[in-house]
């Protein structure tokens, strides 16, 4: 347990330290994401970031339903 404690400080730590060396403006958390989506990608990581950055800002915004109020009639 301690182990995987360590390794998951070690990646947040070793991401912050990317993140402000390459000036990226996306979260730890979005840079994760981005990171265990794509873990063999060969595209430098500012690249692959910015390109998915753009990818969200283009794609539609829906207005999602919720199904429980909709079965339950409210």
């Amino acid at each position: 347990m301690k182990t995987q404690i360590w390794i998951a400080i070690s990646v947040y730590v070793l991401v912050a330290i990317i993140r402000s060396r390459l000036w990226l403006n996306e979260s730890l958390h979005t840079i994760l994401q981005i990171l265990s989506l794509t873990p063999f990608e060969r595209i430098p990581l500012n690249q692959l970031v910015t390109m998915t950055a753009h990818k969200n800002d283009m794609s539609p915004t829906y207005k999602q339903l919720n199904v429980l109020d909709e079965t339950l009639g409210h």
